[in-house]
């Protein structure tokens, strides 16, 4: 009889195994030798049928190596006809279900395999460095959200109005964006699992701006930069008139939020979609009134 350590998730269904003994996985860790246990995953320890250097042909497991082959010196356990889903969404860093590795490093598959060809079967979380091939399940819509996620997309990169600038009530303020991969785009990224790659195109296609005096602008475009050869013309793509100074907002100046929508175009592994995503950006403005001379 053989010890072998295998992961389990708290939420999957452990089908009978035809085992002597099997140590219960709660969700708190037990400390009983036996059991280890995390958030999302423990670590328990089974007794299963089969004899030291046993014949049997094992499936993929973490790593590449023979599902259930922790223990005893890579010794098969007779997973066989293993399958494997990939897990969506990924578990959070720090997850059991990571086997020491963090999120961009692999992935996180579902594995399912048959039991010495009884019929039963284990259902368990493993990561593994490659995809394990063709029989790997790949949804092309959590390939766009990694691709996505390596993107680093941010809040529009405010180029006007300034913190440090000073306007006036009536004059047309000019409101415009500087322009880069990660702040307006677009921006390019791909992902691949099982033989899929899927490939993410984004830019944004709007700014709302709240211009802390109640009022809101929706501009399609990055705006236009003011130039003095203008004079007091409003803005052709990205204005605002203010009709009252700052004076009586929170530390005198108001507090304006930019907020990008950003449009994902993706496709690959025979399918296609769209994704959004929002980032913002803030900053404060002061609004005075035209000074009289006499």
């Amino acid at each position: 009889m053989l010890t072998r350590r295998i992961t389990a998730v708290a939420t999957c269904l452990l089908t009978a195994l035809s085992m002597p003994r099997v140590a219960v996985a709660d969700e708190e860790p037990k400390g009983n030798g036996n059991t280890e246990c995390g958030m999302y995953t423990c670590q328990v320890e089974v007794e299963v049928p089969g004899q030291a250097g046993g014949q049997g042909s094992g499936g993929s497991g973490a790593g590449g190596g023979s599902a259930g082959d922790e223990a005893d010196g890579g010794k098969s356990t007779d997973l066989t006809n293993c399958t494997y889903k990939l897990v969506d969404p990924q578990p959070p860093a720090g997850s059991l279900d990571w086997d020491g590795h963090g999120p961009g490093d692999g992935a996180v598959y579902e594995e399912t395999c048959r039991w010495n060809d009884s019929g039963d079967t284990i259902v368990r979380m493993v990561w593994l460095a490659e995809p394990p091939g063709d029989e790997t399940t790949v949804d092309p819509a959590v390939l766009a959200q990694q691709a996505v996620d390596k993107m680093t997309l941010l809040g529009p990169d405010i180029a006007s109005p300034r913190s440090a600038g000073r306007y006036t009530v009536g004059i047309p303020m000019w409101m415009w964006v500087n322009q880069s991969a990660t702040t307006y785009g677009p921006n390019t990224a791909s992902a691949s699992a099982g033989g899929v790659t899927v490939t993410a195109i984004a830019k944004v296609s709007k700014i709302d701006w709240r211009m802390g005096d109640g009022s809101t602008v929706t501009c399609t475009g990055p705006g236009v930069p003011y130039t003095g050869s203008v004079g007091m013309a409003e803005s052709p793509t990205c204005g605002h008139v203010y009709s009252k100074t700052s004076a009586g907002a929170p530390g005198g100046k108001y507090a304006v939020t930019a907020t990008s929508t950003w449009t994902i175009d993706w496709q690959g592994g025979g399918a296609a979609g769209q994704l959004t995503e929002i980032r913002h950006s803030d900053v404060q403005v002061a609004v005075g009134e035209v000074q009289v001379v006499r």
